[in-house]
């Protein structure tokens, strides 16, 4: 049975969506993470209902996250 960590682990180099505490989603390629949840992020988007903003490499600290998904597809 896997782990949450695992899961997150074996989406390194796939996108993930990364919902924060205050509500906003952002969507970018898995580069890698730490055991803090501190995830590096290529190619990210913040995703809301009227556009999607390009914020390109970002660092998004762990105690702002909400949850992490990998997207459906990769």
């Amino acid at each position: 049975m896997e782990r949450p960590i695992d899961v997150l682990n074996n989406a390194k180099g796939k996108r993930v969506l990364i919902k924060l505490k205050k509500g906003a989603e952002i969507s970018g390629i898995l580069q890698a993470m730490d055991l803090h949840l501190n995830m590096w992020l290529e190619s990210a988007e913040q995703i809301s209902a009227e556009e999607k903003t390009k914020l390109g490499t970002i660092l998004i600290r762990g105690d702002n996250i909400l949850y992490v998904s990998p997207e459906k597809g990769d």
